[in-house]
């Protein structure tokens, strides 16, 4: 019994948890420290681990396996106690008794047992999970891993059958370690592939496994499809009927969405082997099928329209109309129909399900954005047949304005706004059916529909901005504003255009026609919070009539001469920036310094309104620092900044998600970014339908227009007016007024103008210095230009300072800088060049110096071999033997080798002497003294041989 609990625990080592309740769960069990290892009988799971590990009779072993095997499916503390010494035993089990499949099974489902996790709810409050355990503590040896992956290998069905549904307990609890550890396994991801090509049930169960694997596992997507697996999924999903299939189709459905999602390289694979028509056939209705979807259908095609927005969205920084994969995917598809495929989906009304109708919506935005073709395509597309036909954009309209469902109506408005973008054709044509309503119909007394002739998209519009259609009147108009601001975006032909269009006929010649400004302006006051107190879901319309009035008068002078020309306008804008006391206060704030910056910046000068008094109202009313603190309050929320890092990607579909999303109300196509603002305000009947007011575009539209708004209001307080009117009353010379008091006169009145010029001076300045030093820190470089602009003005002149003078000195500092900068690289290139014939000077002393060592030891041998000749002469005169050693031809042989090598060494040195002269080095002074000692050397010897003689 010892000897086996000691091969127990070195074949599986537990290691440090870093879960509380996992140690104190298993500690419990074995130490006994544990309420559940007192109170709850184990079934005697280590008499029985003991009998399968150590018994000799293998029907023994089989019925302890059986008992073991249901003592961890009904028991929670034996399923607590296996995890803590089973593990070892059945892999051993599964090493040394593969033949004996019965045992080998009934170890396969005691380890499906342990690993399996209970139901949620069934637990109590505080107690540990003996699945999520037990799996931590499998998965922590990549060796047991490895074994129960090769028992894939194994011809028995139920042997693999129970392996696939271990993995996939194991990847339901610990999912990135099991992705790492198989994908170290060698072919561990081709065994699973291989499943695929099964019977029914194992590829059924491979799927999910891969599906499993799959997720946020770039390097598991990429082997996948490899190994074919998008091949074998289309082919499943026709065997298995399409979208008509069963929940098969959803698991290849999910399988595929993983290998699509953010990997750009998988999508071009598909789209150059498979093509896209295979994706457009998994959404096409039957021809005249009426809508009666079961509920996985209804799945089914929210997964297929999932997997035509990961080909739309492309990568993770994918841009619409610049990334070559996005433009190829859109093209594809376009030319396989899914725009009429979606259209049918969305707004034909064969189709009663909010969630696929606003995925199909989002999917048609994302099929034409920053697609010309595809946006003139949606332009004239026709939705029925004549003499019913109408434009496929009235349709979207029409969902927008009427539907119930606020998802539904941010998917419309986001194919409004996809097809706006970048296509100011469209926008034009869509501005050009914007056309004034005939009084009847403007009063609600006839239906639009009821006309002979039916309704355009301009019509449309302005109907439901005066509520035509009887419904409520801010929400209605607040929505057609949404759907103007794309009209409006960045095209002043249309902003000029619009200004100029009554909203309906007037009833008489001498009647004011009404515009579209003064009617948002009207509406904007309507929906504040104070008009209606009893009607809180009014809080969030003011945002969205804020955003169409900043993209209205954004580059657009005349928008900001309209917006000016009822003196009332004014004051009301400024007293928003002081909006409290509810949730979306902030916004309304924050948008009202936005509208106001934007007027001043694209103010005209002509404009009886200028710039310089917006400054001054603002300054007088609010203080241009609390002005700027709430833009900065609105920046910091967090609608801002979830905005602001928006993503284009829809929200996975798996098995446990995708049942509510096809049952709810369609949240699952609007991305991250908007869902937080679809909660905040769409999420109860007290709360308005309305559209979203902020996306990525927006917000970095403002991030770009917060510097240039306070560097326009420094130059305005830095400068004097260009206009000045002199009020000469009270100048003139009174009647009997002698000439010493009518000077003493005109003196106090100078000097009281004196005064006044120089208390308001000083007041510009102080307001320019309290804006500097409240955006010092904001970390805007083009406002700290400005800031140190000001102050060398101020420094120069006081308090005002000339524009000619500024420029002049800002050339002044730019010929400076390059200068500098000029100088500062010559000198980089001449320390450069310096260190590098510094560095060269170094090696060729180096080499001189090994040559140096070199001749020397030649000259060494040299007077060896002298020496060695002198001793054999001597021996041939003396008549005596020559050594073998010294024989004359091994001497003559290696002499003349000397000799070659000598040569070779003096042609060096005389090359290196004359390279070293080149760079300036004396080469007399470096070989002097070299040799000295060698030539002392040779002179004694020539004593010697005088002496000898």
């Amino acid at each position: 019994m010892d000897l086996w609990r000691g091969e127990r625990a070195m074949a599986f080592k537990l290691g440090s948890l870093n879960l509380n309740a996992v140690a104190q769960g298993v500690g419990g069990l074995v130490f006994g420290t544990n309420n559940y290892g007192r109170d709850e009988d184990d079934g005697g799971v280590e008499e029985l681990l003991e009998r399968i590990s150590n018994g000799k009779l293998a029907d023994d072993r089989r019925n302890a396996m059986q008992e073991l095997e249901a003592a961890v499916a009904e028991n929670r503390a034996a399923k607590l106690a296996f995890g803590a010494m089973g593990f070892p035993i059945l892999m051993e089990v599964f090493r040394e008794d593969r033949e004996d499949l019965e045992l080998v099974r009934g170890a396969l489902e005691t380890l499906l047992h342990a690993t399996t996790t209970e139901d949620i709810g069934q637990e109590e409050p505080g107690q540990v999970q003996p699945g999520i355990v037990n799996s931590e503590l499998f998965a922590r040896e990549s060796a047991s891993i490895a074994l129960v992956l090769s028992l894939l290998d194994e011809p028995d069905f139920y042997v693999r059958y129970h392996t696939l549904q271990i993995l996939t307990a194991l990847l339901t609890n610990c999912p990135e370690r099991l992705q790492d550890l198989i994908l170290s396994i060698p072919q561990g991801i081709t065994r699973l592939m291989d499943m695929l090509a099964e019977r029914e049930v194992i590829r059924n169960e491979a799927l999910i496994v891969l599906a499993y694997l799959t997720r946020s596992a770039e390097e598991i997507q990429k082997i996948v499809v490899f190994e074919g697996a998008l091949d074998r999924l289309f082919n499943i999903i026709r065997e298995e009927g399409g979208s008509e299939g069963g929940i098969i189709v959803q698991d290849c459905l999910e399988l595929l969405n993983n290998l699509l999602r953010n990997n750009p390289s998988n999508q071009i694979f598909l789209r150059e082997t498979l093509g896209l028509q295979c994706v457009a056939q998994l959404l096409k209705l039957r021809k005249g099928s009426a809508d009666g979807f079961t509920q996985q259908k209804s799945i089914n095609l929210l997964c297929a329209l999932e997997t035509v927005a990961l080909l739309l969205s492309g990568g993770p920084d994918a841009k619409p109309g610049k990334d070559a994969n996005i433009v190829a995917n859109q093209t594809l598809l376009a030319q396989n129909k899914l725009l009429d495929i979606l259209l049918a989906l969305s707004v034909e009304g064969r189709v009663s399900a909010v969630a696929i109708r606003c995925s199909a919506l989002r999917c048609i935005g994302d099929l034409v954005v920053g697609h010309p073709a595809n946006q003139v395509l949606l332009g004239s597309k026709m939705i029925g047949e004549e003499p019913d036909a109408e434009p496929a954009l009235h349709c979207v309209l029409r969902s927008l304005l009427k539907a119930t469902n606020l998802s539904e109506c941010i998917a419309a408005e986001y194919v409004v706004k996809c097809y706006c973008e970048g296509n100011s054709d469209g926008q034009t044509m869509l501005a050009s059916t914007i056309t004034p309503l005939p009084q009847s119909i403007a009063q609600g007394n006839d239906r639009l529909v009821d006309d002979e002739i039916r309704p355009s998209f301009g019509s449309m519009l302005v109907g439901a901005l005066i509520s035509s259609d009887g419904r409520n009147d801010l929400e209605a108009s607040c929505r057609a504003a949404s759907v103007l601001s794309h009209i409006l975006k960045n095209n002043v032909q249309c902003k000029e255009r619009v200004l100029k269009i009554p909203l309906k006929i007037p009833s008489s010649s001498a009647s004011p026609p009404e515009l579209l400004m003064p009617c948002c302006m009207k509406y904007l006051a309507a929906a504040s919070p104070t008009k209606s107190p009893n009607n809180p879901e009014t809080i969030w319309l003011q945002p969205v009539f804020l955003r169409l009035l900043v993209t209205w008068v954004a580059e657009c002078p005349p928008a900001v001469t309209a917006l000016f020309e009822q003196p009332a306008h004014l004051p009301f804008l400024i007293e928003l920036l002081g909006s409290t006391g509810s949730p979306a206060s902030v916004h309304v704030a924050g948008l009202a310094a936005v509208l106001l910056g934007t007027c001043i910046i694209f103010n005209s000068e002509e404009n009886s309104t200028d710039s310089s008094a917006v400054v001054d109202l603002i300054s007088q009313k609010v203080g241009l620092t609390n002005f700027f603190a709430k833009w900065e309050d609105m920046e910091k929320s967090s609608l801002f900044a979830s905005a602001l890092s928006s993503s284009r990607l829809p929200q996975a579909l798996t098995r446990s998600t995708a049942a509510a999303a096809a049952a709810g109300d369609g949240m699952v196509s609007v991305p991250f970014d908007q869902q937080q603002q679809v909660q905040m305000y769409g999420g109860s009947d007290k709360e308005p339908l309305v559209t979203t007011f902020y996306d990525a575009e927006f917000v970095t539209f403002l991030k770009q227009l917060e510097p240039l708004i306070k560097e326009r209001v420094v130059d305005l307080f830095s400068r004097p007016k260009a206009r000045v009117v002199v009020d000469f009353k009270g100048f003139e010379q009174k009647k009997g007024e002698s000439d010493s008091e009518y000077m003493h006169r005109l003196k106090s009145l100078l000097q009281a103008q004196a005064q006044e010029l120089q208390e308001l001076l000083e007041r510009n300045s102080a307001i320019t210095s309290d804006l500097l030093l409240h955006s010092k820190g904001d970390g805007s470089s083009q406002f700290e230009d400005g800031c140190a602009i000001a102050s060398v003005i101020r420094g120069r002149n006081g308090t005002s300072a000339n524009r000619a003078e500024v420029e002049t000195l800002k050339q002044q500092l730019e010929v400076a800088q390059q200068w500098a900068d000029a100088v500062r690289d010559e000198k980089n290139e001449i320390e450069k060049e310096y260190a590098q014939f510094r560095q060269m000077a170094a090696e060729k002393e180096n080499d001189f110096k090994g040559l140096s060592d070199a001749y020397n030891a030649l000259e060494q041998e040299n007077s060896r071999l002298e020496d060695d000749n002198i001793t054999l002469r001597k021996a041939l005169e003396g008549g005596g033997v020559v050594p073998a050693s010294l024989s004359s031809k091994e001497l003559e042989d290696e002499l003349n080798e000397l000799l070659v090598c000598l040569g070779q060494e003096e042609t060096k040195v005389e090359r290196l002497s004359a390279r070293l002269r080149e760079l300036g080095e004396d080469v007399d002074k470096l070989l002097d003294g070299i040799g000295d000692q060698d030539g002392e050397a040779d002179a004694e010897d020539d004593d010697e041989d005088e002496d000898d003689n």
